[in-house]
């Protein structure tokens, strides 16, 4: 990945409020629409509609703890607070989730305009570990600390990268104010009061630091129509959203991230929704891309994303769960289907 430089605060808003998504076309309202791709090109995408094997090299992981549900490995630290699994697949599915949530910000590890050299680092959450690393390899002047429930990251980091077992929710013990920039990805079906840990992040940031939050939302839609609300696909996002209230943990609170982060001090806080394609039917190469990586997403990572919560808060079986992931897996991977999702991109400054 070529060296990020700070991002300017016009920079940004160049980027990201005047046109969040350049090369997207815009319609007489003035909205960004994905423009699909011809059926000649579609047609080359000759990897597209079968299984699809990563090309990414699975960080070697070192777990300490897990319990064990329906043939998938969980996280024993909190236990069951976190609805998705922590086993080799799912650490290989969140490598390429890091690959396709770079590529959909232009390449980029962060959009805040922050200065990374010679900075204390917080990325919660971090899972497989691979954005701290490529953060602390990027910037060697900087310290990255990454947490996480689980213990899933490598042994051999850069020396200014390190992995600690925590619990975001829990109390924090560092002292107030340690850190320059917090970073937070990905906490969909994982949080269960937000306000509270956007208060911690207020708290120990240091005043003129940033907090950014980069988060799905599932809710699966279409610009053209393509996406019929009697099919799997469109199904699938309304029951996983069904699922997380039960569960704890209501899957729409990235629509709130912005007005909670005002209500807790911070300024300048800026909110960018995306739109995230599910397959390689755009036409613009680098949403093409995307999409691609996400259609693997939501075929062969599909089940680990939606076994637990389906059998605990919807009382599906496991039986009735892979019967319906069948018919999602086969929407996904129909051409016809031109379907996308938001993805919240929150970012704000801690007054000084």
């Amino acid at each position: 990945m070529a060296s990020q430089a700070p991002i300017s605060d016009a920079a940004v808003e160049a980027q990201a409020d005047d046109n969040p998504q350049p090369g997207l076309p815009t319609d007489a309202d003035g909205n960004q629409y994905i423009e699909v791709d011809g059926p000649d090109d579609l047609d080359a995408d000759s990897a597209y509609g079968s299984s699809i094997q990563s090309d990414l090299t699975s960080l070697a992981s070192d777990i300490t703890r897990g319990i064990w549900e329906h043939g998938r490995r969980y996280h024993s630290y909190g236990r069951s607070q976190y609805a998705f699994p922590n086993d080799e697949a799912e650490v290989e599915r969140l490598d390429m989730q890091h690959a396709m949530h770079t590529h959909l910000l232009g390449d980029r590890l962060f959009w805040a305009p922050i200065d990374p050299e010679a900075a204390q680092v917080l990325d919660l959450g971090t899972g497989s570990g691979i954005w701290a690393i490529e953060y602390a390899d990027m910037f060697p002047g900087s310290s990255v600390t990454g947490t996480d429930l689980s213990a899933i990251q490598p042994e051999w980091v850069p020396p200014n990268c390190s992995f600690e077992i925590d619990d975001a929710e829990a109390e924090w013990t560092w002292d107030e104010a340690t850190f320059d920039y917090i970073h937070n990805r990905n906490f969909v079906c994982a949080i269960r009061d937000w306000p509270k840990l956007i208060r911690q992040c207020f708290q120990f940031v240091k005043p003129g630091g940033w907090v950014e939050w980069h988060e799905k939302y599932p809710f699966m839609r279409s610009d053209d129509g393509s996406l019929l609300e009697d099919s799997a696909l469109f199904h699938w996002g309304v029951k996983f959203f069904d699922a997380s209230i039960p569960f704890g943990t209501d899957a729409t609170s990235p629509r709130n991230l912005k007005t909670w982060m005002e209500e807790a001090g911070f300024v300048d806080v800026k909110e960018h929704i995306l739109k995230l394609p599910v397959g390689s039917w755009p036409k613009d190469r680098r949403l093409k891309q995307v999409g691609l990586l996400e259609s693997v997403n939501m075929t062969e990572g599909i089940q680990g994303l939606t076994m637990m919560l389906f059998t605990r808060c919807l009382h599906w079986t496991p039986a009735e769960v892979e019967v319906f992931l069948s018919r999602v897996r086969r929407d996904v991977k129909d051409r016809k289907i031109h379907c996308y999702y938001h993805f919240y991109v929150v970012f704000g400054r801690k007054p000084k």
